[in-house]
């Protein structure tokens, strides 16, 4: 797999995969990434912002099967958000997640003291992963969060 910055001509098929992945697990629903104003050019909203990216996982036949972002968490000075892991069911199980993530980790370390992200409880294959990269779960969402239907949330110092 290879991972590269995400171009334009890849916002439809992300969009595609983040919310295919939110339907199936019936989180098509209002307070989760489904019905972010920026889901349809993400490429655009991640170029806004500075110290922001998000990449894309490209399968040996040129497809966009996954993608990960890390953009600044609100106003919050050295903190930066994890966003919209998402992979395509035909490409999960093969440790794609961990290996966006790392290049997303490896972007914020050059830029944030702390990685924030947000999840729910029935991902548990995404929560086993935050713990083993070393996200320590919070209490409570931080201040600013956009997605009150998230109820699982983590903080990793970088």
């Amino acid at each position: 797999m290879l991972i590269r910055e995400m171009e334009e001509r890849d916002n439809q098929t992300i969009e595609q995969i983040i919310k295919r992945s939110l339907e199936s697990f019936k989180l098509d629903i209002p307070g989760t990434a489904y019905f972010d104003p920026q889901l349809s050019n993400l490429v655009q909203f991640y170029k806004k912002q500075s110290n922001a990216k998000y990449w894309v996982a490209v399968n040996e036949r040129d497809e966009v099967v996954g993608g990960v972002g890390i953009a600044p968490f609100g106003q919050k000075t050295g903190i930066c958000e994890l966003q919209k892991l998402y992979i395509t069911p035909e490409a999960q199980g093969i440790g794609l997640s961990k290996k966006l993530m790392k290049v997303a980790l490896d972007f914020a370390k050059e830029h944030y003291t702390y990685c924030y992200l947000e999840t729910v409880k029935i991902l548990q294959a995404a929560n086993l992963l935050y713990n083993k990269l070393g996200f320590q779960q919070l209490d409570s969402a931080l201040d600013g969060s956009e997605h009150n239907v998230m109820d699982v949330w983590y903080m990793k110092e970088l």
